[in-house]
């Protein structure tokens, strides 16, 4: 049951990953993360609080261009939940055909079955049965701990007790009610751009429905002025709310005094376009990012009940998958 995987949530961060095959590991100096959906979540959100340049993310078939001299010090992390997704063993399978070092993260399938053939480093995560959106603690423990980050996996354990799950539930579930016979817009700043887009996701796959998201400065500069309403085009606008994620440790020029988000909520509001602030509020960066992720979750829950649609299944995506194979 979704709401009981929302629950449970903050257990995910009492989870020690194993890593097996991996001697001679090391700390990778460069990882690209091989993933589609919810299970390549985890590394955009571990780029954003440590501004790492060292992770980059693929979401396709076979590998992006790189240079062989960056290819020789990046490992190949290839994340599937359930292990089974065709575009990441594609990737998989052709990195470790190039020569590259590859890792897996999965809770079995053929991405597994690989893993071990090639005697690669991989972590087996609990099957616990919920969704791959629902899994990004486990997802990001594994993928710390393939990356050699130890010290940043342990401090994530500080989690399980930390997140008030009673608390962002009462919060999304005034949004929610809000939100309804509403599409939403979700902006964040640059910084926080996965989050964005993590309760688009949330929106579409427990929600059922369509969700967009973007990013201030650069919306300010056009998605703004598709807003501008005007009497002929406010059939249209009067479809959506909009959401911000605002944290009070942006950069300076995102958040000083009425600047960028403070104005765009001032110029939305004008135009009669409604608007709601989620602050990020805790005592470190995760704790902040995961409250907030707990609130996304709850608001795509109680607008799934709203709508008498099933929060967890995502048929669309089987019906999908059936007429590709």
């Amino acid at each position: 049951m979704m709401d009981k995987a929302i629950r449970d949530f903050p257990k995910q961060f009492a989870y020690e990953p194993v890593v097996e095959n991996g001697e001679g590991l090391g700390i990778a100096r460069r990882a690209l993360i091989l993933g589609m959906g919810g299970s390549n979540l985890a590394p955009e959100l571990l780029k954003q609080v440590g501004s790492d340049s060292t992770l980059t993310m693929h979401r396709d078939y076979g590998l992006p261009a790189i240079q062989s001299s960056d290819a020789d010090e990046t490992l190949f992390i290839a994340c599937s939940y359930s292990g089974n997704t065709e575009e990441t063993i594609d990737g998989f399978k052709e990195a470790h055909e190039r020569g590259f070092r590859v890792a897996a993260i999965a809770t079995g399938g053929v991405l597994l079955d690989l893993a071990r053939e090639y005697r690669v480093p991989y972590v087996r995560l609990p099957d616990t049965g919920i969704q791959p959106r629902m899994a990004l603690g486990l997802s990001l423990k594994a993928l710390l701990a393939l990356l050699g980050r130890t010290k940043e996996c342990a401090d994530l354990s500080q989690l399980a007790q930390t997140l008030d799950v009673a608390a962002a539930e009462q919060e999304g579930k005034v949004l929610a009610e809000k939100l309804r016979g509403k599409i939403p817009v979700v902006y964040a700043s640059a910084h926080h751009s996965a989050l964005a887009r993590i309760w688009k996701i949330k929106f579409n796959e427990t929600g059922k429905i369509p969700a967009f998201w973007n990013v201030v400065p650069e919306l300010n500069h056009n998605e703004m002025t598709g807003f501008d309403v005007v009497p002929a085009t406010r059939m249209l606008s009067e479809r959506f709310h909009f959401i911000l994620l605002t944290d009070g440790s942006d950069h300076p020029r995102v958040v000083k005094r009425l600047k960028r988000i403070s104005v765009l909520k001032e110029v939305y509001k004008k135009r009669g376009l409604p608007v709601e602030e989620i602050m990020l509020e805790g005592t470190d960066p995760w704790e902040r990012i995961f409250r907030v992720v707990l609130i996304g979750d709850w608001v795509a829950y109680y607008l799934a009940l709203f709508y008498g649609v099933d929060p967890e299944a995502v048929p669309m995506v089987e019906e999908f998958k059936k007429m590709m194979a």
